[in-house]
């Protein structure tokens, strides 16, 4: 389920959630996205289109939603979590981020629909930003810098730089480019890390 209805428990609304999405995806496969309207998918869905909007504003938010759902759900059949301080946690979130990109773009979605590029990138960095912050809320030590910054920050870079291997011709395999990209996200995620000894300085005003 996305990330946003991963915290629905109630199991009509989950249903006829997944009811949506799933007439999106289908509706998908022979349309683009710009021609498929909310009436189509409550259509194909069985459902009206107050009930629709009973669970999304709009169909690019049940586009962002379905997005987010398949790649959360990746990530749950991988058990990939991140535990702060450990190196093969992280390489874990980029591998599978590696894996979903390349799967995505295997079954042409990425190319038919031009709304996708930017909802992807938005729903792996929400999924990616979440793993980071439940594993620093997980190791309790404190930190200088706010861990939403860092988490947002590392997984812009984990997602970015995924993207920018997968259009590389001729690229590395991805157990090479992650232990690449470890070099650059590990020393983010340490950032900011209070130690013994290195107080929080408060920023000089001029005047």
């Amino acid at each position: 389920m996305p990330i946003s209805d991963c915290q629905v428990r109630d199991p009509r609304i989950r249903r006829t959630r997944k009811l949506l999405q799933g007439a999106l995806g289908s509706l998908m496969q022979t349309k683009s996205f710009d021609e498929i309207s909310v009436q189509d998918i409550a259509e194909a869905a069985t459902v009206n289109r107050a009930t629709f909007y009973d669970h999304y504003t709009d169909k690019f938010a049940l586009l962002d939603a379905m997005i987010a759902g398949d790649f959360h759900e990746f990530l749950d059949e991988r058990q990939v979590r991140y535990d702060a301080g450990c190196p093969s946690a992280v390489g874990g979130i980029i591998l599978a981020t590696c894996d979903f990109l390349a799967e995505t773009h295997a079954k042409g979605a990425c190319d038919r629909q031009t709304a996708f590029g930017p909802l992807m990138d938005a729903a792996i960095v929400a999924a990616i930003r979440l793993l980071l912050l439940e594993g620093m809320k997980r190791a309790g030590h404190g930190r200088e810098l706010p861990p939403e910054m860092v988490a947002a920050a590392a997984s812009w870079a984990i997602c970015g730089g995924v993207k920018q291997w997968f259009s590389t011709p001729d690229r590395p395999p991805a157990a090479t480019f992650v232990t690449q990209l470890l070099g650059l996200i590990l020393p983010m995620l340490n950032t900011g890390i209070a130690t013994a000894g290195s107080p929080v300085e408060a920023p000089a005003h001029s005047g």
